[in-house]
């Protein structure tokens, strides 16, 4: 899988994921847990928001090796792509980081399933000592008011501020939540999903950007936002509250494949692979 970022446009990423990966849990559980697939044959498309791609991705192995008469294709493009292509029927699933507004419900009859709870993030590079900022030292930053790390105990060197595109959930979120719905300046620099969000700032010691809680690692330091620091346990306790639902959309009725592959996330074994990927399950 390769990645990029670009600034001010977006880049839809398509996977093929293919059937042919080790299996996490034992032969007879997964039968189980699989069994509804047994028999089966088709195709489930799938697009949308870039959080979701690390558990459809896992999904989608356990169900393709189960039953290599079923293909699975998982896209990107962010939550607005994943509602307006299954709104207008180039894919069975839609992946949101947010939800449905009314408008887009009605003109696309459109029925939503929340299988996770996720976090929304501020990360900074490893390097960078700055890792705890209030609310407004943050808005400060995104507005373009501060301009220097060293104006918030850091180094003297300018601050690279980088964000997502309107389409993205994450940015949805995190502008509502963490910016309060201030201004993001016109400087900012503009990734297209978590994992190229993750790359600019692992290469970049003066950035800072925001990702999913699941997608933090070792490449990016955590930022504590007015002293809670954003991990799967202050989300999960509501101590850090810029979070969002994940959430998987349908045009109508989900249907074949798709209600099977959305019943399989709700399973126990689904529950795992979301608790696996860095998510909060929901039942």
């Amino acid at each position: 899988m390769i990645e990029k970022f670009s600034e001010g446009r977006m880049v839809v990423f398509f996977f093929v994921v293919a059937g042919m990966f080790s299996m996490i849990h034992p032969a007879t559980s997964m039968a189980d847990a699989l069994s509804p697939f047994k028999g089966e044959s088709g195709t489930i498309k799938i697009s949308g928001g870039t959080a979701h791609i690390p558990v459809m991705k896992e999904a989608a192995k356990r169900i393709m090796r189960f039953n290599p008469n079923i293909r699975i294709t998982i896209a990107g493009g962010g939550s607005g792509v994943g509602i307006k292509q299954v709104g207008e029927g180039l894919v069975d699933i839609g992946n949101s980081g947010r939800k449905a507004t009314d408008a887009e419900i009605s003109k696309y009859s459109l029925h939503m399933l929340k299988w996770a709870i996720d976090g929304v993030g501020v990360v900074v590079h490893p390097q960078n000592p700055v890792k705890a900022l209030s609310t407004k030292q943050l808005l400060d930053i995104y507005s373009g008011r501060i301009s220097n790390w060293q104006a918030l105990g850091g180094l003297d060197k300018p601050i690279t501020v980088y964000t997502r595109d309107k389409s993205s959930g994450t940015r949805a979120v995190f502008w509502k939540k963490a910016l309060a719905k201030g201004d993001i300046t016109d400087k900012a620099h503009f990734v297209v999903s978590n994992g190229a969000m993750k790359a600019a700032i692992s290469q970049d010691p003066n950035a800072i950007g925001y990702v999913s809680v699941g997608h933090i690692d070792e490449s990016v330091a955590s930022v504590a936002l007015d002293g809670v620091v954003p991990t799967l346990e202050t989300v999960k306790q509501g101590r850090y509250n810029v979070s969002r639902g994940l959430y998987s959309n349908t045009r109508g009725e989900p249907v074949g494949l798709a209600i099977k592959l959305l019943d399989y996330l709700l399973s126990p074994e689904g529950r795992q692979i979301v608790a696996d990927k860095g998510f909060i399950p929901v039942k």
